[in-house]
């Protein structure tokens, strides 16, 4: 009976173990803020990892923000809504199958991300980005700059920019990989500006610009079976 006792108690002490090392795995952070003003650092480092999830996103709402996201790890999750005048932000990926969805609009607020400066860098592979950033009419200078790096392959990327003279940088760096870009509004005296530049095999690549001024995209590709589309309308 002793040992039997003893065994139940080595198991449940390996259980308990067992439960911390799955519990410790996981952060989840939820941001509810509203202000004039925001300047926000995260740093997660390990596994499925969240800031604001498909159901609760996290969300700001006032004039600025500033904001710092670094996750480390596989399976982590960013959906954030921000709604204000001007967002300047930099999101860090490292890692596989992670997920990104971020908005940037007025939302209910009179403000309506004017101004966008966004980096967003990826290193690891089957990542998926959803980024929707301004308004067709308000947004007056957004730049956003997304960056795949080396051999990372099977990821997605949808960037949605509106607003006027938007200038949007992408490169991706890998193989099989689909994205698709959309700019729109009236694009100002300075038109849209598209920098893409792709290196790898088997890309689906769908590119959708729109504006009454000069719109330009510089499109670099360099590898075997790439799919592209490019609309561009006035």
């Amino acid at each position: 009976m002793k040992e039997c006792n003893m065994m139940n108690r080595i198991f449940l002490g390996f259980m308990f173990i067992l439960g911390l090392t799955a519990t410790s795995l996981a952060n989840d952070i939820y941001v509810t803020q509203s202000g004039a003003t925001l300047d926000l650092d995260i740093t997660q480092d390990g596994q499925n990892n969240t800031v604001g999830n498909s159901t609760t996103a996290s969300a700001s709402t006032g004039a600025a923000f500033n904001m710092d996201i670094d996750q480390i790890g596989n399976s982590n999750v960013i959906k954030y809504q921000v709604n204000g005048a001007t967002y300047e932000g930099i999101i860090s990926l490292t890692g596989n199958s992670n997920d990104v969805d971020l908005n940037c609009d007025s939302g209910n607020n009179n403000s309506s991300c004017g101004t966008i400066t966004a980096s967003i860098t990826m290193v690891g592979s089957s990542n998926d980005l959803d980024i929707d950033i301004g308004e067709t009419a308000a947004a007056t200078g957004s730049e956003v700059t997304i960056t795949s790096a080396a051999s990372d392959d099977s990821n997605v990327i949808a960037a949605t920019v509106d607003g006027t003279s938007a200038i949007l940088r992408i490169t991706v760096d890998g193989d099989t990989n689909n994205w698709l870009v959309d700019i729109d509004g009236n694009g100002d005296v300075n038109g849209h500006t598209l920098i893409h530049s792709h290196t790898g095999g088997i890309a689906d690549v769908d590119i959708v610009q729109s504006g009454v001024y000069d719109n330009m995209i510089n499109l670099t590709t360099s590898g075997d079976n790439a799919d592209i589309d490019i609309s561009q309308t006035d």
